[in-house]
């Protein structure tokens, strides 16, 4: 076998690092999309915000993006760099200026945190009102410190006696941590320290005061709690010789527990998650109005200094190595400032232009707030609308939210596969799922519409669809099956 050496022409399609660094942006929603302002900020110093110095559009559009500028061989001179190319004497970017690029959420809201006790300290100062050894004060502390933030002890009495053993070096048994598992069952909010919801319902029913009600809804999480999360109501009326009123007094008091203790605690810091809608539609004058949301539209500038120094550069009458080397380096951090300044004005005018289409391709329902008005959609029909690809509709849609008159919503939630109905019209999935949800809504709670009698209604109506796709739709809403709707 030899070898042969030999020249192969081809042609490929390569992303830019251009157009890799604008896909990125354009799908990161607004909150996101300022962190990475921030770090692009920090990471290139000729990246400046302020009302220093502009970068301007029409400059920006005669970019050269050959990579020969970026030849650490090349000799630089300072004919070689235009700052008038970087830099103009605008107060304001031009893309600042379009219409639409403001809404209530320019303004910097800072969400405040309230100070005060965790959960796991506010048990433990419980404990302290109580007389342990000092072995069994150990063991309550290390099971206080497993309670979840749900008021749980997820893990069983063996691993927490193992790592008793291991962590604290206090040998003890089973028997002896379950002891004094009771005294933390003794600790507020009641329920607090169970290892299921069993458990956590009978210490609640246990902590109030006994009426027959209470002790037979004892009786019941107790004896029979299978029975009872599987509403097989008559079962337990047999089991208990109780009628009908009394079995329904005693889920009564079974539904006014709280199966998650520790989310009661008002003390608990937990952190909300916030949303920032990129977009907002109002209507006025019965016309629909589009803002995209400010913070995607920063003033982002070219930094004087590096002008001042390449000025410096350009006066001087002798040039060294050194210079030179400062100034490629210069060249190339300019270079950058304005291909991140291009990017993010081309990815605020995509989310505008996309989010525009989707709202007049749904105008009917932004007008109503009427979700049986919502129009069968793919990306693909926003992505023909506005002559761009698939993907970049999947990005812009893809977390972010726009605000309505009727609420927040997650823009992807716009998108929806199509049924025919027996009229040979296009609709909605999302239109199908709203009537069932309102079926069900309105159905006799005593005798729950099965699948199979929903499919039924759903034909009635004009949608015909099999009892498994009606299974499947119920499912994505969270609805349980009929049984597990059943009440008395």
């Amino acid at each position: 076998m030899s070898l042969k050496q030999f020249l192969q022409f081809k042609l490929s399609q390569k992303l830019s690092p251009q157009q890799i660094q604008l896909m990125k942006l354009i799908q990161l929603p607004t909150q996101a999309f300022e962190q990475r302002l921030k770090q692009e900020l920090e990471e290139n110093p000729a990246l400046d915000t302020g009302k220093e110095a502009d970068a301007s559009d029409d400059n920006l559009d005669e970019f050269d993006n050959s990579s020969d500028d970026f030849n650490d061989n090349e000799t630089i001179d300072a004919d070689d760099i235009n700052v008038d190319e970087y830099l103009s004497d605008d107060e304001i970017p031009d893309y600042r200026t379009h219409a639409n690029n403001y809404s209530a959420d320019d303004d910097e809201k800072s969400v405040p945190y309230a100070a005060g006790t965790s959960f796991t300290q506010h048990l433990t100062n419980q404990l302290n009102t109580f007389r342990l050894s000092e072995q069994d004060e150990e063991i309550a502390y290390f099971l206080v410190g497993s309670v979840d933030e749900s008021g749980y002890i997820r893990r069983s009495l063996s691993d927490i006696t193992d790592d008793l053993a291991f962590t604290q070096n206090v040998y003890t048994t089973e028997e002896e941590v379950e002891k004094v598992l009771e005294v933390v069952h003794q600790l507020d909010p009641a329920g607090v320290g169970a290892r299921n919801l069993q458990e956590c319902l009978s210490i609640q029913l246990n902590r109030k005061e006994q009426n027959p009600d209470v002790e037979l809804a004892s009786n019941i999480i107790n004896k029979a709690f299978e029975q009872f999360t599987k509403k097989h109501y008559e079962k337990l009326m047999h089991k208990f010789s109780i009628n009908e009123a009394q079995l329904r007094d005693a889920i009564e008091e079974i539904e006014r527990l709280n199966p998650k203790p520790g989310g009661s605690y008002a003390g608990n810091n937990k952190i909300v998650e916030h949303i920032v809608p990129d977009f907002a539609i109002k209507i006025v004058d019965g016309e629909l109005t589009l803002t995209l949301n400010g913070r995607n539209a920063p003033e982002l500038h070219v930094s004087r200094e590096y002008n001042n120094m390449l000025k410096g550069y350009k006066d001087s009458k002798q040039k060294s190595k050194a210079q030179k080397d400062a100034v490629l380096f210069i060249k190339q951090k300019l270079d950058a400032a304005k291909w991140f300044i291009e990017a993010v004005r081309q990815r605020q005018q995509t989310l505008f232009v996309t989010m525009s289409s989707i709202m007049h391709y749904q105008k009917d329902y932004f007008l109503t707030g009427d979700e049986r008005k919502l129009r069968p959609m793919i990306l693909k029909d926003i992505a023909d609308e506005i002559e761009m690809d698939v993907s970049t509709v999947s990005r812009v849609a893809n977390s972010k939210y726009v605000d309505t008159p009727y609420g927040t919503k997650l823009i992807k939630e716009f998108f929806s596969e199509s049924m025919t109905n027996d009229q040979g019209e296009e609709v909605s999935t999302r239109e199908i799922k709203k009537i069932l949800e309102t079926v069900i809504e309105y159905e006799n709670k005593k005798k729950p519409l099965t699948d199979e009698a929903l499919s039924k209604i759903l034909k009635d109506k004009g949608y015909p669809i099999a009892r498994r796709t009606v299974a499947k739709y119920r499912e994505q809403l969270d609805i349980p099956v009929a049984r597990l709707r059943k009440e008395l």
